[in-house]
């Protein structure tokens, strides 16, 4: 992890880049957001698309080099990843599964901390509740990430992700921080 540390204040001067992933085999979204104490910045932001004509195999290559082009472009320090829910098609669930463990490789070989988040668990972090629609989310993170004016639905739903992160490892870092504190 790259995180920049003030000895002043160690917890609000903590710097990290995240990603999120929103994977999907059609479209995975992805979102990189800079994070400084409770302070989040946008970055970049963008979605790697499959050509449905291809084979399955050919399209899981195809989101797998896109995946570590954006990767190596933004270099984050950890990145996130949507957990799937499971579809009433089968077939529908497990092309996202295959493509989900893509999105959660890609990082893994790059060295980063991958962490999970439900979709309920972003909503609630981003909206405050677990259960909020498409709109809400994508106008929370506008709110949040006053650079991400423009941003589509598949990469708004990534940013979500790395908003989401963002909160969490905070407390994480705060955990930690005491814990050496106190030993």
């Amino acid at each position: 992890m790259c995180w920049r540390r003030s000895k002043a204040d160690p917890v609000s001067q903590v710097t990290a880049r995240l990603i999120g992933f929103d994977p999907g085999l059609r479209r995975t979204g992805w979102g990189v957001i800079e994070q400084a104490g409770s302070r989040l910045i946008y970055v970049a932001e963008g979605v790697i698309a499959t050509d449905e004509s291809r084979p399955l195999a050919e399209r899981l290559v195809a989101l797998h080099t896109g995946l570590l082009s954006v990767l190596d472009r933004w270099a984050p320090d950890e990145a996130a990843v949507e957990e799937s829910f499971v579809n009433m098609n089968p077939t529908s669930t497990l092309r996202l599964g295959m493509a989900r463990g893509v999105v959660m490789l890609a990082p893994s070989e790059r060295g980063l901390d991958v962490a999970e988040y439900a979709p309920n668990r972003i909503k609630k972090a981003l909206v405050g509740v677990g259960h909020a629609d498409k709109l809400q989310v994508q106008t929370m993170v506008r709110h949040l990430l006053p650079g991400a004016l423009g941003v589509k639905a598949d990469a708004a739903d990534a940013l979500a992700v790395a908003i989401c992160h963002a909160h969490f490892r905070t407390q994480r870092v705060l955990l930690v921080e005491s814990a050496r504190l106190g030993a």
